[in-house]
């Protein structure tokens, strides 16, 4: 990782990009570490307020419309099933434009950062999302890279899902400091010890590839299957 900018000054205030159809373990994963750091004023935005329903079914109500919100410490953009409305949305990206001009840290989870790449903040920088999409981030001008996540400037980009946890540690060891942040991860135990060794493609048989492929593709409960932007 490279050098850590300036630690901002409490409260620190961390938006969340909440939508329908987002993966909720995108979200809540970071939501569980960063929600934790002394100081942080932690809220969900969505483009109209209310209620969300994620890609398995999942509700969360309560957000702030995005209207409502000028500014953030932290921006973070959890990824979907399928992002391309957003990626189509220029009200959203305009918004995510404008917040990203004030925040110290702008951060992605999974295909969140095709998000950031569609509003234009990708380009020549390094940076990863979900392996099955990994190439899309060449098209908005990125580097991809197989990273766990990857820091370039004020981006963060987190790979699939679970690695938005490990993201969101690194950037709490930012926001507060390192001895805080492994405290965090004491406290949510955070010690991965999986049953199988096939987290990752490099580590997984062709056979393996093709189910979790197959698995990706499957409708979720809500209908939304796995959609690979154009």
């Amino acid at each position: 990782m490279q050098g850590s900018r300036k630690r901002l000054e409490v409260p620190v205030d961390i938006v969340f990009l909440f939508y329908d159809g987002m993966t909720a373990l995108d979200a809540i994963g970071p939501w569980e570490v960063l929600s934790r750091v002394p100081g942080a004023n932690v809220q969900a935005a969505s483009p109209h307020g209310g209620a969300v329903t994620t890609d398995t079914g999942l509700a969360f109500g309560g957000c702030v419309p995005i209207a409502d919100i000028a500014r953030a410490d932290v921006l973070l953009v959890p990824g979907g099933s399928d992002v391309r409305p957003l990626l189509e949305d220029p009200r959203l990206l305009d918004w995510v434009r404008g917040i990203d001009a004030t925040t110290t840290w702008t951060a992605s989870v999974c295909t969140g950062a095709l998000v950031l790449g569609a509003a234009g903040l990708l380009k020549a920088r390094r940076a990863t999302t979900h392996w099955a999409v990994l190439e899309s981030l060449r098209k908005y001008g990125a580097t991809p890279l197989t990273r766990r996540f990857v820091e370039d400037g004020k981006l963060l980009t987190a790979s699939g899902v679970s690695a938005g946890i490990d993201m969101a540690l690194a950037l709490a060891a930012k926001l507060a400091d390192p001895l805080t942040a492994q405290g965090l991860q004491l406290a949510i135990e955070y010690d991965p010890d999986p049953p199988f060794d096939a987290g990752a493609p490099a580590k997984a048989t062709v056979e393996i590839l093709v189910r979790a492929r197959a698995l990706l593709a499957e409708p979720a409960k809500k209908g939304r299957g796995y959609r690979t932007p154009a």
